[in-house]
């Protein structure tokens, strides 16, 4: 069957976890590089379709082709390692120690960012004839994404803060949910096909991704956007990475472990017959 039941898939994400502990320095820097380019040439992509259409929904429908691309590569993504190591911690698997697991996260987010600033230098040098003409209107799109999702926020002060670590939140809810709903199918369409619907939705929706980021607002810097660095580390970056880290771990990973990976089938308990003929009658009952 090409269905993976929900224990088998929790088993399966443990597993995971614990695999990307264990990865060479070398193999984790090559795939978090890989996903962090894909998956913002496909922002890029989403972009420029948006902006060319005038259609929205058009780009959120078509931004999944790169994330589905790295998820069948086996590249890494900061969110999923998020998600994923975790559980496998909680699981207290051989070699996945606190020490162990912050090693994880922080060459995937190194990995991740140098992919997409390479994307991002890449795509602002072409629209812009290495930056010897003004940027077209994809890029004077980015460097409006860039100032409104940073001074946008930080008009609003605590509020604002608030609501880009919820943004980032939900996102992780979703990409995460995409990423593990794909282990529960064995067939290349049944991945893509779960996988497409919750990364579509957190794109339509403005959730805040921190490696989607990674492009973005590099990617306005360069073209002259109204924001600084400080602007996107503080009012992007990092509340944009612990909305991502919490909600990965608690409404996916977390989620998925308690009730599929510790919670035991219950026991079967034989009910008390008065006596012995009255057990040719009856058959026990199970609770």
């Amino acid at each position: 069957m090409s269905y993976v039941p929900p224990a088998e898939l929790a088993r399966a994400m443990v597993d995971a976890g614990q695999s990307k502990v264990l990865m060479s320095t070398r193999d984790t820097l090559i795939r978090a590089y890989m996903a962090g380019a894909i998956l913002t040439l496909g922002a890029a992509f989403a972009i420029t379709v948006t902006v060319q259409t005038g259609n929205a929904l058009l780009g959120a429908i078509l931004f999944p082709v790169g994330f589905c691309l790295l998820y069948l590569l086996g590249f890494d993504l900061l969110t999923g390692v998020f998600t994923m190591v975790p559980i496998a911690y909680l699981d207290k698997r051989p070699g996945v120690t606190i020490s162990s697991m912050l090693r994880n996260w922080g060459l995937v987010f190194v990995g991740n960012f140098l992919g997409a600033f390479t994307v991002a230098v890449l795509i602002t040098f072409i629209i812009t004839y290495g930056y010897s003409i003004p940027p077209d209107a994809v890029g004077e799109r980015l460097g409006e994404i860039g100032e409104a999702r940073t001074l946008g926020y930080a008009e609003h002060g605590a509020a604002g803060m608030a609501t880009l670590f919820f943004r980032g939140m939900l996102c992780n809810w979703m990409v995460s949910t995409g990423v593990v709903a794909a282990m529960m199918s064995k067939s290349v369409p049944g991945k893509v096909l779960v996988m497409w619907m919750p990364v579509m939705l957190f794109f339509y929706m403005g959730f805040e991704h921190s490696v989607v980021n990674m492009f973005l607002f590099p990617s306005g810097l360069l073209l002259g956007g109204d924001f600084t660095l400080g602007d996107y580390l503080i009012w992007n970056e990092i509340p944009t990475v612990l909305g991502n880290l919490v909600g990965g771990v608690v409404f996916v990973g977390l989620a998925l472990y308690v009730t599929h990976v510790r919670t035991q089938p219950k026991r079967a308990v034989t009910t008390p017959l008065p006596d012995r003929a009255a057990a040719t009658d009856k058959t026990p009952e199970t609770v």
